[in-house]
This record gives structure tokens, C-alpha cells and sequence, in this order.
């Protein structure tokens, strides 16, 4: 059986992608790349995110579930 998010769970991972982790992603100079989304609550501890930088901020262009999915620490230093 496929996993499958709701538009409202989507919803939820781009407002926490865009409020915790697009600031860090700016730090880090990131331009494109992919994210487990633990970030946005443990139950997504099993999706990713693939994003790319567009002109002045981010984008999520897809989600895909992976039962093996880590979630990665972006601590950025100042």
C-alpha cells in the first residue's frame, strides 16, 4: 500500500518547511536538495521533501514516502 498526504497535511509540511527550515537553507547557501520531514512533526518522520532555491526563497517541487527515511539535524552556526 502507497502512502498518500492529504492537501492539508502538504499544507502543514510547506508552512513548517517555509517558518524552520527555509531560514537555515538560506545560511547554508543551499540551492536544491532533498529532506525527511521530521521537521514538520514525527508523524512525517517517513516522507520527504525534494525542493529547489527559486529566485528569492524556496519551493517543495515533490513528496515521496521511504519507510527508511532519517531526518537530518541542520544546525547552523553564527
Amino acid at each position: 500500500m502507497t502512502e498518500e498526504l492529504t492537501e492539508d497535511e502538504k499544507f502543514q509540511i510547506m508552512t513548517a518547511f517555509s517558518e524552520e527550515v527555509v531560514p537555515k537553507l538560506k545560511k547554508l547557501n543551499a540551492r536544491i536538495g532533498t529532506l525527511n520531514c521530521a521537521f514538520a512533526g514525527p508523524r512525517y518522520s517517513n516522507w520527504l521533501i525534494y525542493f529547489r532555491e527559486t529566485r528569492s526563497d524556496f519551493e517543495i517541487t515533490a513528496f515521496e514516502y521511504d519507510e527508511d527515511s532519517r531526518d537530518l539535524d541542520l544546525k547552523v552556526r553564527t
